[in-house]
């Protein structure tokens, strides 16, 4: 079983370094889908390592926005994460802001997700429930074929997170929107829980 930061340490680690909605609902999704995907892809036992990284993975692009992925490493460090977690983080800006290779599944599933929650994300407020759990395989993928919609979520690194995990891009989208589901309560209750 990986090590890692308790749940409540890596959440003070978070909100020392972002105060905006926007970033925190971003990482608790990620978190979340993250604990579903450990879950799913036969690491349960790692569960809360894969779900921490995810709580952290943006850690620095609040502040740093320029600096994504290269301030990460001495903020994770001050804050007690080690090298295999550092990296993991680190991992998701590979060929975008990094050249930290994802080698592990958790960090390709990360690499792959991480702009996907933020299409999903879009998509699930223009719906008339403002919700991921009536959200269709089908009107997710017209979302991913329009590119003026979400024009930040790029479709090329979603393309290629798919291909690095050996899964058709349906599978990912599917995949990610049960994941988005499994938690999709619990971010909300933890968005209220923080008065955001």
């Amino acid at each position: 079983m990986k090590q890692c930061l308790s749940r409540e340490a890596a959440l003070t680690l978070l909100r020392q370094y972002n105060s905006e909605s926007f970033h925190i609902l971003h990482a608790l999704t990620v978190e979340g889908v993250m604990r579903w995907y450990a879950e799913n892809c036969g690491y349960g036992e790692d569960a809360d390592f894969w779900a921490t990284v995810g709580l952290l993975h943006d850690i620095d692009f609040e502040n740093w926005p320029e600096q994504h992925c290269a301030k990460a490493p001495e903020l994770l460090a001050a804050g007690g994460c080690d090298a295999e977690f550092i990296h993991a983080v680190c991992s998701h800006g590979y060929g975008i802001c990094c050249d930290v290779e994802p080698t592990h599944e958790m960090e390709k599933v990360l690499f792959a997700a991480d702009e996907l929650t933020g299409l999903i994300g879009a998509a699930a407020r223009m719906r008339p429930s403002k919700s991921v759990m009536d959200m269709e395989l089908s009107s997710l993928k017209k979302k991913f074929k329009d590119k003026k919609f979400a024009a930040g979520c790029s479709r090329d690194v979603i393309k290629t997170g798919a291909e690095r995990l050996g899964w058709e891009l349906d599978t990912l989208l599917e995949k990610t929107i049960l994941a988005m589901r499994s938690c999709e309560e619990r971010v909300n209750a933890g968005m209220e829980a923080l008065g955001l």
